[in-house]
């Protein structure tokens, strides 16, 4: 099971961060750090609170977790002026501010390929990398003649680190599962997603020659 925010994937049970399709390495205790706040969402957690989980019995100055910190904020390319994903609390603790989303399939590592297919009942629409426009535009490559879709409606991104999915200032919407998007969000396999009230399945495969594995199909 992975968390992806932006262009990062923190996969728990492998222990690794990915950042725009790109394994990072964190130090273990850094990788914790993130690994709670995430965990823990949108909860801020108070500093003595994140000393007794990465050193439980032990003494360390505050020092070392701004430290920490300061890790994480430049391998995710966060900043602390203007905080995407970890913000301070003053006087208290951290908190991971940004959107994310649990993922089932793990991430691909530079060099690997994904597949990605929209299903609308029996029909499917293939993906391709970069982007791809949805609407009633009949130049769009994802054309849905339907009188709730705006000509250009929404957008997916496709690239080695994943998808995105971006509403492009329609009308009715768009929409994965029941929360209504503005901004870029990403997309995983099995999310479903509705553009006006057009609703489309989207799955990921790894490509044949990919050493790519998965959690496990949805139900």
């Amino acid at each position: 099971m992975g968390i992806r925010f932006g262009d990062c994937v923190l996969d728990s049970e492998t222990r690794q961060l990915f950042v725009g399709g790109r394994e990072v390495h964190l130090q273990p205790k850094a990788f914790q750090f993130l690994e709670l706040l995430l965990q823990n969402r949108p909860k801020a957690l108070a500093k003595d609170v994140l000393h007794e989980r990465l050193w439980p019995g032990t003494f360390v100055s505050d020092g070392t977790l701004t430290s920490l910190l300061a890790e994480v904020r430049e391998a995710v390319g966060d900043s602390a002026r203007e905080p995407r994903f970890v913000r301070t609390v003053h006087r208290f603790g951290y908190a991971f501010c940004g959107q994310a989303q649990e993922v089932r399939e793990a991430p691909a590592a530079e060099g690997q390929k994904l597949a990605c297919w929209l299903l609308r009942g029996m029909r499917r629409y293939a993906l391709p990398s970069g982007e791809t426009i949805l609407g009633r535009d009949r130049g769009a490559a994802v054309f849905l003649d339907d009188a709730s879709v705006s000509r250009r409606h929404a957008r997916i991104v496709v690239t080695d680190a994943g998808a995105t999915l971006e509403d492009l200032g329609s009308k009715n919407g768009t929409r994965i599962g029941e929360k209504r998007i503005e901004s870029a969000e990403p997309i995983a396999d099995g999310d479903q997603i509705r553009i006006g009230s057009v609703a489309l399945t989207l799955r990921i495969y790894p490509m044949p020659d990919s050493t790519l594995t998965t959690a496990g199909e949805r139900d």
